[in-house]
C-alpha cells in the first residue's frame, strides 16, 4: 500500500540536503538522530532523501534535534527582523489534524502560534516531553490539559504556563474544537533529548507538537 503525500508539507521547500548535512555536522547516526527525534531510523532516512516531506511537529522536532530553529532548518533567512505580522499573512498549515498559524517572527528564541484542535482529533491522547517552557491562552474552549496525572479544563480566558518536560497531552471538550494562542521556548541545544508521542508513535515514525 502506497503511502499518501502529507499535504500539510506539500508547499515546504526540499529540507532532505540540510537534514543530512545537519546529522553528519552533528556527529550523529541515523539511528541516534531518529530516536531524539521521535522518528524511525527507515522514515528519517525517508526524509534525508527526499522521499518523504516533514509535517510541521517534524520540522519542529527535528529542529530541536539539531539545536536551530525551524526557519534556520527551513533555510530562512529574513532580511530584518519585523516585529509587526500581519493577520493577512498568517497562513494555515494543517499538520496532524490540528491547523497552525505561525504568529510570530522568524529566528527567534520563541516561537508563537495561533492553533485550531478540533473535537476528537488523533493528537488528543499524544503525550509531549521535551525540554523547555510552553504557555498557552484558550481564545475559545472548552480545552483540556493533561499535564502529568492532573488534568485541567480551560475555557475561554483561561491561561497556562508550564515546563514541558512534564508530560502533557492537549484536547478539544466540545464538538466545535478549539481555538488558543501558543508559546513555546526553542532551545538551542542539540544535546537537548525529544520525545513526542507514545511507543506506538515513535515506532511508526508518528509525531505531534503543541
Amino acid at each position: 500500500m502506497t503511502t499518501p503525500p502529507d499535504e500539510s508539507a506539500a508547499e515546504l521547500p526540499s529540507v532532505a540536503p540540510r537534514l543530512r548535512d545537519l546529522r553528519r555536522r552533528s556527529g550523529l547516526t541515523l539511528e541516534s538522530a531518529a530516536q531524539r527525534a521521535g522518528l524511525s531510523p527507515a522514515h528519517l532516512s525517508r526524509l534525508e532523501t527526499g522521499r518523504r516531506q516533514p509535517s510541521l511537529p517534524m520540522l519542529l522536532a527535528l529542529a530541536r534535534t539539531y539545536g536551530i530553529t525551524v526557519s534556520d532548518l527551513l533555510g530562512e533567512v529574513p532580511a530584518e527582523q519585523d516585529p509587526i505580522v500581519r493577520a493577512d499573512r498568517m497562513e494555515a498549515s494543517p499538520a496532524g489534524g490540528w491547523t497552525y498559524w505561525r504568529a510570530g517572527g522568524s529566528g527567534r528564541a520563541m516561537q508563537a502560534l495561533r492553533v485550531h484542535v478540533p473535537y476528537g482529533g488523533a493528537q488528543d491522547e499524544l503525550v509531549r516531553v521535551h525540554p523547555g517552557e510552553e504557555w498557552l491562552y484558550v481564545l475559545r474552549g472548552p480545552l483540556r490539559l493533561v499535564l502529568g496525572d492532573a488534568v485541567h479544563r480551560l475555557d475561554a480566558g483561561d491561561a497556562a504556563h508550564f515546563d514541558s518536560v512534564t508530560p502533557h497531552r492537549i484536547a478539544a471538550e466540545s464538538p466545535g474544537g478549539a481555538e488558543l494562542l501558543f508559546v513555546h521556548t526553542l532551545l538551542q541545544s542539540g544535546a537537548a533529548e525529544l520525545c513526542l508521542g507514545d511507543r506506538d508513535h515513535r515506532a511508526t515514525g508518528r509525531t505531534g507538537r503543541a
